[in-house]
């Protein structure tokens, strides 16, 4: 058995979409936008009503942008300022994906002869 076999070696069955010309992991677009639309809400809900003190999910989004900042700016140096939004986004989008396939039901949705995952997965 060479190395080529190997690599076409699949788990389960999974969902394909065909669009276009490409061929889509159906599972990884749809948990994608489930984890999109987690991100864009949750982040809706906590700016909605700006406080001069922050409190509940501002405090918490007002937390993971500093850190975020400063992660960003001792692994980049003084430039790091127009970084920040890109290393945030893929930081949150990531860390949301590994979480929700831990913690979300996915067995809840049936799929013919498949399983949700996460995007990461």
């Amino acid at each position: 058995m060479g190395l080529y076999e190997i690599s076409g070696v699949e788990v389960g069955q999974h969902l394909y979409w065909q669009i276009g010309n490409f061929l889509v992991h159906g599972q990884v677009l749809i948990t994608s936008w489930v984890v999109i639309g987690i991100l864009i809400g949750s982040a809706t809900l906590a700016v909605r009503n700006p406080q001069i003190i922050p409190n509940g999910g501002q405090n918490l989004f007002e937390y993971v942008l500093e850190f975020i900042r400063d992660v960003s700016k001792t692994q980049i140096g003084e430039e790091y300022t127009p970084w920040v939004p890109f290393i945030g986004t893929m930081f949150l989008f990531i860390f949301v994906s590994n979480w929700s396939g831990a913690l979300l039901p996915w067995k809840l949705l049936r799929l013919p002869h498949g399983e949700l995952a996460a995007p990461t997965n």
